[in-house]
C-alpha cells in the first residue's frame, strides 16, 4: 500500500491490522475533525463502542504549531512541563491562549455530546484513532489526556505517520498501528486519493449515525450502561 483511498479505508484496515490484538472492554476514541470517520469504520469492524476526544493543542504564543499542552472537556488540562522550560513560557504566559481554547473545547461539547453522550473510559484498553498524523503533537497530548482518565491500556491507531513521529507516539502507548510510514513526508493529505476536509456537520452526521447504530444494536441495553452522559 502506498496510498490510502480515503478515510474509511483507512479504518478498515486499521481494524485488519488490530483483529488479533487482546484487548479489554476495547473503546475506540476518534480525534475530531479528521479521525472522525477512520473512528466510525474501524469501530464497526471491531464491533467495538465508539466515542471521541475532544481536546484542543495549546500552542505557543505566535506560534499555535508547537503544542505546549492541551485542554479537553470535563475540565481536563495537560501541560508539557519539559516543552515550556525549552521555550521559556510559563502558565501565565498561556492564559489566553488556554481560554481560547477552552471556550472551542465547551463549544464543541456542547454540539457533539448533544448528539452522544460520553463513555466513562476508567480501566478500558482504548485505541486512538486519528487519518495520520505530522509532528504527533496532537495525539501525543490526548494520549496523556485519555491516561489521565484511566484507560487501562492505550493504543495509537493511525492511517499514515513519519518515522520520527511514530517512534515518539511508541513512548506515549502500549503499541502503535500505522498503516504507512513514509520517510519523504510532507502532510497526512500526501498519502490518501480522497482527502476532503471534514466538516462539523459531517462530524455530528456521523456521531448521529454511531448513536443510532448502538440503540439499535442487539443487546442496546445493557452495553449502554458504559456511556455517561
Amino acid at each position: 500500500m502506498n496510498r490510502i483511498r480515503d478515510r474509511s479505508e483507512a479504518g478498515r484496515e486499521l481494524a485488519w491490522r488490530l483483529r488479533d490484538e487482546k484487548l479489554e472492554r476495547p473503546l475506540v476514541v476518534a480525534l475530531p475533525r479528521g479521525g472522525v470517520p477512520v473512528g466510525l469504520e474501524l469501530a464497526r469492524e471491531l464491533r467495538a463502542p465508539w466515542d471521541v476526544l475532544i481536546v484542543r493543542k495549546i500552542g505557543a504564543p505566535g506560534d499555535p504549531e508547537y503544542g505546549l499542552g492541551a485542554v479537553g472537556e470535563n475540565g481536563i488540562r495537560v501541560l508539557d512541563a519539559a516543552r515550556l522550560r525549552e521555550s521559556g513560557y510559563t502558565e501565565s504566559d498561556l492564559s489566553s491562549v488556554i481560554r481560547r481554547e477552552r471556550a472551542e473545547v465547551d463549544r464543541r461539547v456542547r454540539s457533539y455530546r448533544a448528539v452522544l453522550p460520553a463513555i466513562d473510559r476508567r480501566g478500558r484498553d482504548a485505541i486512538l484513532v486519528d487519518d495520520g498524523a505530522a509532528t504527533g503533537g496532537t495525539a501525543i497530548l490526548s494520549a496523556r489526556v485519555l491516561r489521565s482518565q484511566g484507560v487501562r491500556r492505550l493504543v495509537i491507531a493511525l492511517g499514515v505517520a513519519p518515522p520520527d513521529t511514530c517512534r515518539a507516539l511508541e513512548r506515549e502507548s502500549d503499541r502503535v498501528v500505522v498503516l504507512l510510514r513514509p520517510s519523504d513526508f510532507y502532510a497526512v493529505g500526501q498519502f490518501y486519493e480522497e482527502f476532503d476536509p471534514v466538516e462539523d456537520s459531517e462530524v455530528l452526521r456521523l456521531l448521529a449515525l454511531a448513536a443510532r447504530i448502538e440503540r439499535d444494536a442487539p443487546g442496546a441495553a445493557t452495553d449502554a450502561g458504559g456511556r455517561a452522559a
